[in-house]
This record gives structure tokens, sequence and C-alpha cells, in this order.
């Protein structure tokens, strides 16, 4: 059986911040995994800034790493999630190197490595796990931004249509917040949103990026003015 090794590298912002799982740490755990089991790492591919979720042809670094890879040798990961957060990519990933008679091995001994019964539980164990953990990260960050929204503050992105930016918070921008009123009168009294849209451009009246009105822009200013409604009634 041959001995060599490919190492494959994946981190995105979350993941960094959350489980010290850095590209550095990734290929410490990796060399000192190979080094412990005999093995020579001939390769190393990566993924940097690529989300647990992305599929699979948005990620060059793996594609790779399962092109170069052959009969007989070992994928490496510092961890088991670094394949991916998406069992559905993993299950793929796994249906690839099984075709090439490839081995998948978890730098941290997760108990996955084997093909035994219990390994093969282990894995789908860990799969499991690592998409939760990433619906829990997502969720978090989803009421983190809720919140800095309620108080105003910037949240990185385009500033909304009725806001402007000042310092790190968002003040309302009068001028746009009387189309905005405008925007929502209408929409009570029925007017379909194309209408709406229709009646801005006759007015001359411009999208915060300068451009025309339309169906979508008019249901997302419709958006903003709720969201400000509910922000000023808690």
């Amino acid at each position: 059986m041959s001995n060599a090794a490919i190492g494959y590298l994946r981190v995105s912002t979350d993941d960094q911040a959350t489980s010290g799982l850095g590209l550095e740490a990734q290929r410490t755990a990796i060399q000192a995994a190979a080094q412990r089991l005999g093995l020579k790492v001939t390769a190393w591919h990566e993924d940097a800034g690529v989300s647990g979720a992305a599929s699979l042809e948005r990620r060059p670094g793996l594609l790779a790493a399962l092109a170069e890879v052959e009969r007989g040798a070992v994928l490496v990961v510092a961890k088991r999630c670094r394949l991916s957060r998406d069992p559905v990519v993993t299950a793929m990933v796994e249906r690839l190197t099984d075709r090439k008679g490839v081995r998948i091995l978890s730098a941290a001994g997760e108990g996955t490595d084997g093909d035994d019964p219990s390994s093969i539980l282990m894995r789908r164990i860990v799969d499991a796990f690592s998409e939760y953990e990433r619906l829990v990260i997502k969720a978090r960050t989803k009421a983190a931004l809720g919140a800095k929204r309620r108080r105003g503050e910037v949240c990185g992105g385009s500033v909304p249509y009725g806001w402007r930016q000042v310092g790190d918070q968002w003040v309302e921008d009068d001028a746009e917040q009387r189309v905005m009123a405008d925007i929502v009168a209408a929409r009570t009294k029925g007017m379909s949103l194309r209408a709406i849209a229709a009646a801005l451009t006759a007015k001359g009246l411009t999208t915060k990026q300068g451009g025309a009105w339309g169906a979508s822009q008019v249901s997302r200013v419709l958006r903003y003015a709720a969201e400000a409604q509910q922000r000023r009634a808690s």
C-alpha cells in the first residue's frame, strides 16, 4: 500500500473565530498525524475563506486534491468537518474517494477512519454534528446582526433605503424617509408593486444606487419600512 498522502485544508471566517482551526493549525495537525502513521504528505491543497456549506463545485482546493490523490493513497484532513459541513457534499466526496480506492483520514482521531460498522456509524454522527454546528453558528450570527439592526448599528453591507451612515450608526435620511412613507401609503391603498415603481419613476425619483425603480426595489423598501416599525415598537 502506498504511503503517500494528500493534505487538504479548509477554513472559513466563522470557523477560525469559533474553533481555532486556522490553516497553519490544520497543517501542523496533518503533518503530525502523517508522521505518526508513516505517511509522506506529497501535496497540499486548500480552500481558504470557503464556507463549510459550499457546494463541491465551489471548492477548487478539494476538487484538486481529489483529482491528484491516487489509488492506495490517503486524503488527510485535520478534522472531518474540514471536508464539509454539508452531509450531502461529504457523501459525494466519500463516493469519489471510494471509487479511487482512497482512504480519508482525520488527524483528530475521531474514530471514523475504518471500514467497520462502528467507524461508519461514527462518520455519520460526526457529519451530523458538523452540520449542526454550522446551523448553530448561522443562527447566532443572524441573531447578533438582528440585535445590531434593532440598535441602529452598522452591520456591514450597503445602507438600506431610508437611512444614511454617520460613523458606525445608521440614521434616518429625511428625503428617503418621505419617499418610503409614500411607498407604504400607496401599497396600503392597494397599488401594485409595479404601479408604485412606475409612479416613482414618473416623478423622477431614483433608488439609493441611482437606478430606476422596479417591483423588487419597491418590495425591498417595504420590508425596510416594516423592520423599522418593529424596531420603533420594541
